[in-house]
């Protein structure tokens, strides 16, 4: 009998052993995953860095492939000056919303406006980049000097739209954290709510505002579908806001369709330039992070106490005497803590208006023309429908969540279940996940290209388009599955393990059902960029009208064929229909994110 028993025990242990190398080797996913891009873009662009000269390449003013002239300045310009533009706009309208919706809001309002600003931001870019040409190309035409609504405003108008949830959901997640304390000492000390507020409570969440800001940049300088329809596109330096332009992601989507050779390479180069930016910013990210968790560290040694810390770096902690020292200056100030309440009043009714007047706008215009024919009759040579475009859409959704959910759920795992909570490794696993989804959609579609659809060969189909679609989604299932683990109590584990149970049986007969709601709402979120995605499908899966035959056969998406439809010209209906079909799906997503947390919040 004794001899079963430590036979079975064995067992138990080898397999525990051997589930947890498959956790790790899942966790190790991201890591790889960014390296394969880096690498795979680098030398595949390695020739036109060769051919061309890095700084004739980066510095050049001609982009000319007729001439075998390539010189990306002008789009590494117009990528700075529309990021900079919508930076100021949105990221100022953006900050002074969160701190109403964190400050000023009456309750009952809170948690509507909260949640339109989450639809504004599932909102697929092609919508916007379909709404902007529709409307404010248009506008922009009636009041320009020189008669052309296109160009470097249009383009930054509409990335400040985007970036504004970023913006906002960080900030004000932020300024509800900031310790009550704070506030509570600058009104006993005389204050009044406005001046407690911007005085004391914004200040001390300012580096989670500056990290905001950060992935704003990264989210606007990324953008592909909804600047290529604005912004004119032509390969010069803009000399002024009505003037034509073009970003280093339009130059890789309007050129690659038919580029070859040193061309080709070029665009790739490109790509890559893009990626360093990208992943500096992410550099500079973790570089706020890390100060922030070692301030937090030895705040909490320094306090000796088990409080939850608070995101707030070591320079922003202030105490009385600073607080004391503010007020002071305040009552000397020249501006108003009132007027800047009504500043962020307007910021978000601006914010709220333009998410009403978007939707509503296409929901007017596109409703009519969603048919049954549309929806579900046959494409031919001169008729397009939708019907391609959703068993497109389910292969896609299909086969990636059945690839992307298993790892990712499992990385998540290894990081809470395995892996100690200060272990490096875990920290370098979320840096590398946090640099793969800031990483653009352009890029994961030229990684696709390469790698899937003509190294492996699968050429354009929608097995390459799901392959690709499963690194992007990667890194929003691990971190809802991570945070959904670590909100799960240590005592529902203990009690498993105390009854004999073992760590893998615990873990998914026990852990697991208790995140059901934190997995759900990762699989929404993934449905939600699967569907709206656009620029990484093009060159993997392909932009066809025909029903696909397989996943080795090519198919659109939902966003692809409203790309299709717009650009042609001949199927604006059909656009603003498919548009439509997009927002309600946006709308359906966003209730299942609300009732999912509603229940996870009353599990425990």
């Amino acid at each position: 009998m004794n001899m079963l028993k430590m036979d079975k025990l064995d067992k138990i242990v080898i397999t525990d052993r051997f589930i947890r190398y498959i956790f790790f080797i899942c966790a190790l996913f991201s890591i790889f995953a960014v390296f394969a891009i880096c690498i795979f873009i680098f030398v595949s662009g390695l020739p036109a860095f060769r051919e061309i000269g890095v700084l004739n390449f980066i510095l050049g003013r001609n982009w000319n492939p007729s001439l075998n002239e390539f010189g990306i300045f002008p789009m590494i310009v117009g990528s700075i000056y529309a990021t900079a533009l919508a930076i100021i706009m949105g990221g100022a309208i953006g900050i002074f919303a969160a701190i109403f919706l964190s400050r000023f809001c009456p309750k009952r309002l809170k948690v509507p406006l909260t949640h339109l600003v989450s639809l504004l931001a599932g909102i697929p870019s092609i919508v916007y980049g379909f709404f902007g040409i529709i409307v404010l190309v248009p506008f922009l035409k009636s009041i320009s000097p020189n008669g052309v609504g296109e160009g470097l405003l249009a383009s930054s108008i509409i990335l400040s739209i985007m970036i504004v949830p970023t913006v906002i959901s960080i900030c004000k997640t932020n300024i509800d954290s900031v310790s009550s304390s704070f506030y509570d000492a600058a009104i006993a000390l005389g204050s009044t709510h406005e001046q407690a507020v911007f005085q004391v409570v914004v200040p001390a969440a300012k580096s989670s505002i500056f990290t905001a800001i950060v992935l704003a940049t990264g989210r606007a300088i990324g953008e592909t579908m909804a600047v290529i329809m604005i912004a004119g596109n032509a390969p010069f330096i803009p000399d002024g806001l009505f003037s034509f332009f073009r970003t280093m992601t339009i130059n890789i989507v309007l050129e690659m369709g038919y580029a070859t050779g040193l061309h080709k390479q070029a665009l790739i180069a490109t790509a890559f330039v893009l990626l360093v930016f990208i992943l500096m910013l992410n550099f500079i990210l973790n570089l706020i992070k890390g100060s922030n968790k070692r301030a937090e560290k030895k705040n909490k040694k320094n306090s000796g106490n088990n409080s939850h810390s608070i995101d707030i770096s070591k320079n922003d902690r202030l105490d009385i005497k600073q607080i004391n020292k503010k007020i002071s200056r305040l009552k000397n100030a020249k501006f108003s803590t009132d007027l800047l309440k009504y500043i962020s009043v307007v910021s978000t009714i601006i914010v709220v208006s333009v998410l009403l007047f978007i939707t509503m706008f296409i929901l007017i215009k596109g409703l009519p023309n969603i048919t049954i024919d549309l929806l579900f009759g046959q494409s031919g040579n001169s008729k397009m429908t939708l019907r391609p475009a959703i068993i497109s859409t389910a292969m896609l959704l299909f086969l990636s969540l059945a690839i992307a959910l298993p790892i990712g759920i499992f990385a998540a795992i290894y990081m809470v279940e395995y892996a100690k909570t200060d272990s490096k490794i875990v920290s370098i696993i979320r840096v590398f996940t946090e640099s793969l989804s800031g990483i653009p959609s352009i890029v994961f579609g030229l990684f696709g290209m390469i790698v899937f659809s003509n190294i492996f060969g699968f050429g354009r189909s929608l097995l390459s388009g799901s392959l690709t679609l499963t690194i992007m989604i990667l890194p929003a299932i691990i971190r809802q599955t991570e945070d959904t683990l670590i909100g799960i109590p240590v005592s529902i584990r203990e009690g498993s393990l105390a009854l004999g149970a073992s760590k893998v049986r615990t873990i998914f007969f026990v852990v697991l059902p208790c995140a059901v709601s934190g997995i759900s709402t990762s699989v929404i979120l993934s449905i939600g960029r699967i569907v709206g995605e656009t620029a990484a499908l093009i060159y993997t899966s392909g932009a066809v009208r025909y029903m696909p035959r397989g996943y080795m056969s090519a198919g659109s998406s939902f966003a692809v064929m409203m790309y299709m439809f717009s650009s042609e010209g001949l199927y604006i209906n059909e656009a603003f229909a498919t548009a439509s079909v997009l927002l309600i799906i946006v709308f359906l997503l966003n209730t299942g994110i609300f009732i999912l947390d509603g229940k996870s919040k009353k599990t425990y």
